[in-house]
């Protein structure tokens, strides 16, 4: 069985959201998921891809799920945009594919640049007080704190500049304690020239993953944040501390439009 690594949200090797992937043969169901668990801490990035294709005639070509290194998660943006990479490069899939998922049906085209856009549900954002011992936890001033428990599961938490944002270095054990998945600090780009409209990093101690580079999903949520924030419907957000990415974003109401590029930097054989 081929496994491949993709980073995902980059267009060169070494940066964005590294992603594991694999395509399943069976078109009737996943393995165990004590199997899918192993094989996600084997590979031990942010998070694991296990997809197989679906009968013709369905609401879904493929059926997808995502494993962390420690648990099964809802919805993953660059593991999703990763496995559409892989559908098109092996010629597995051409066109628009349609993903089963925990969070129904998913879709991702690929456009004429080699972009890849998904379409996902938009997150509900429900301003909230900081808990207590966030900001001590995160070590830096907050501005403002919203939930997405209802979709994504994450505080979105406005810093007051891109400065702190990619200044922070926080507490991860204490994070692990203050949401359901996790933290993402987030603030207006200090210079919209730069080719981005807001940055963000994302922290995700709950599910085993104490910062992750570039989350799509976090993006269901940023997208009607900062677009509210500035009237535009198309942003482009930047995520990162070590790694770093791009996420072009594209509200359409109850729908946001995740956009990115991926690429290939591993193919080996799983021989478990």
């Amino acid at each position: 069985m081929r496994i491949r690594i993709v980073d995902a949200f980059t267009d060169r090797p070494f940066s964005g959201n590294p992603a594991g992937v694999l395509l399943l043969d069976s078109a009737d169901s996943f393995p165990e998921d004590d199997w899918l668990r192993k094989v996600a801490a084997e590979v031990n990035l942010s998070e694991t891809a296990f997809a197989h294709p679906l009968p013709a005639g369905g609401e879904a070509d493929w059926a997808l799920r995502w494993f962390t290194p420690t648990t099964e998660v809802d919805m993953c943006g660059h593991a999703t945009l990763a496995t559409a990479h892989v559908l098109h490069a092996t010629g597995a899939a051409t066109g628009p594919v349609r993903f089963a998922t925990r969070s129904g049906v998913l879709g991702a085209a690929t456009g004429a640049d080699g972009g890849i856009t998904m379409d996902f549900p938009t997150s509900s954002l429900t301003p909230v007080p900081a808990p207590d011992g966030l900001a001590e936890a995160l070590g830096a001033e907050i501005v403002a704190v919203h939930d997405t428990a209802a979709h994504i599961g994450d505080l979105v938490v406005e810093l007051r500049d891109e400065a702190a944002v990619r200044g922070l270095a926080p507490d991860h054990a204490a994070l692990r304690a203050l949401s359901t998945r996790g933290v993402i600090a987030t603030a207006l780009a200090a210079d919209p020239a730069a080719g981005y409209d807001f940055v963000s990093r994302g922290f995700f101690p709950a599910v085993g993953i104490d910062e992750d580079p570039v989350t799509g999903s976090a993006h269901t949520a940023l997208a009607p944040y900062w677009s509210a924030r500035l009237g535009r419907d198309e942003l482009t957000g930047f995520q990162g501390g070590a790694r770093t990415g791009l996420v072009r974003t594209r509200l359409r109401g109850d729908r946001t439009l995740l956009t990115g590029h991926a690429v290939t930097v591993i193919e080996g054989e799983l021989h478990a």
